[in-house]
């Protein structure tokens, strides 16, 4: 008896390890047919540093990659981590709306209109998923669209909800990420605070109440290439009564820019690429060189709308037909000339408010859609705190000036839907 236990026992071992085998074969195959994780991209790297870090942390966003991080890695499928990129990219946006618009708890101390917490939380997460390695087979496509899904829904870009009925007007405001980190990592972006602070908002207008929706794209060349802004607005723009592309301008001015050129200048983006060229659009060879904005200009910059004057902007740089040099010129661009910057330059701001008016134009909504770009005031620290290596991540005249520039920015939606939806 004791013999034909040995070999029982002898044989459940050596099935045991013929599975374990088996199964270790099943994963590596898994593996050897799943893509590799990506490294960290440059605008993720920046994440570490300490700026960032102090944001999430006086923001009660600190928890939010690592929360992440570990319900992603509980999923046992392709399909399973796409639910779990999905719900929590679109918790982020709703976490982030409802903390400057003060709903829930602030998490911390700085000032709940500040921007810059979505906007490090996003990276952490994007950063979780471009290093995922799970058990299961996950390919570079697959990947990829998890990015996907995790970017439009901390964008805000899955979330442009209007109610039904009749008698409420729809707008659809844009904001961006901040930019130019390099120089200052504690950059806030007032133009993606606004779309937090108005996002789900009901304005009242002339024509009677507005509902705002909004989202935030970000400051990459190669994510507007492939065509993110088409995208997330082509389904909305036939429905809504007004559009306003928000971006960071100038300092000390808000701008409502005319003209925008086809050209992109090549300025670094968030992943410090640098593209020159003709903006890239679906169907190139009927690509007009300018588009224009439908905005009531006039009225805008004719309202008090608050502390920063308003202008009319009408520069644009050309290089004039038959000719080979760039000419600015402050009337507009002239008969078949080539853009080499619109109103508001030749940047990712010049890019979608190009990008969205040339839609608007394709879809025949030239005529009947007011829209456009407007550039608010470049968001200025407080005296003594201009030191990037030496700094605070706020001060109060900093936050002063970015609530200043939202609600100056809420004014001028209202004023632009005032003159332009009771004609």
């Amino acid at each position: 008896m004791n013999s034909l236990r040995a070999r029982i026992g002898a044989l459940g071992l050596t099935l045991l390890a013929g599975l374990a085998t088996t199964a270790s074969a099943q994963t590596a195959a898994a593996r050897t047919a799943a893509g590799t994780a990506l490294a960290p991209t440059v605008e993720e790297q920046r994440l570490d540093r300490a700026v960032p870090q102090e944001i999430l942390r006086r923001s009660g966003f600190d928890t939010v990659a690592p929360e992440f991080a570990r319900t992603l890695g509980r999923a046992h499928s392709s399909a399973q981590a796409r639910a779990v990129v999905v719900r929590e990219g679109a918790a982020l946006w709703r976490r982030a709306v409802d903390r400057a618009q003060g709903r829930g708890p602030a998490g911390g101390d700085l000032s709940r209109d500040d921007d810059r917490p979505l906007y490090w939380a996003r990276l952490g997460m994007t950063r979780e998923v471009r290093t995922y390695e799970p058990a299961f087979a996950l390919t570079d496509s697959q990947r990829a669209a998890l990015l996907g899904e995790l970017e439009r829904t901390s964008r805000g870009q899955t979330d442009l909800r209007y109610p039904g009925g009749k008698g409420l007007k729809r707008i659809l405001v844009t904001g961006f990420d901040p930019f130019t980190l390099d120089r200052d990592i504690r950059i806030s972006n007032p133009s993606g605070a606004g779309a937090l602070a108005l996002d789900g908002t009901v304005i009242e207008t002339a024509a009677g109440p507005a509902r705002v929706e909004t989202a935030v794209f970000p400051v990459r060349w190669q994510d507007f290439a492939e065509g993110t802004v088409e995208r997330a607005l082509r389904p909305y723009l036939p429905t809504v009564d007004l559009f306003t592309t928000v971006s960071q301008g100038r300092v000390g001015r808000f701008d409502v820019e005319r003209t925008n050129g086809a050209w992109r200048g090549g300025f670094p983006d968030n992943d410090n690429a640098s593209v020159t060229g003709t903006v890239p659009v679906s169907d190139p060879a009927s690509q007009p060189q300018w588009t224009t904005t439908t905005l009531p200009y006039a009225a805008v910059v004719a309202a008090d709308t608050g502390r920063f004057p308003v202008y009319d902007n009408t520069t644009v740089t050309e290089i004039p037909a038959g000719g080979t040099a760039p000419v600015v010129r402050q009337d507009g661009p002239t008969p078949g000339s080539t853009a080499r910057a619109g109103g508001g330059g030749d940047y990712l701001s010049n890019e979608i408010a190009y990008r969205v008016t040339l839609l608007c134009d394709r879809l025949g909504l030239h005529d009947t859609l007011p829209g456009g770009h407007v550039h608010t005031p470049v968001l200025e620290f407080g005296a003594g705190n201009t030191d990037p290596a030496g700094g605070t991540v706020t001060d109060p005249e900093f936050a002063r000036n970015r609530l200043d520039i939202i609600r100056q920015a809420r004014a001028i939606v209202t004023v632009a839907a005032d003159a332009a939806l009771t004609k």
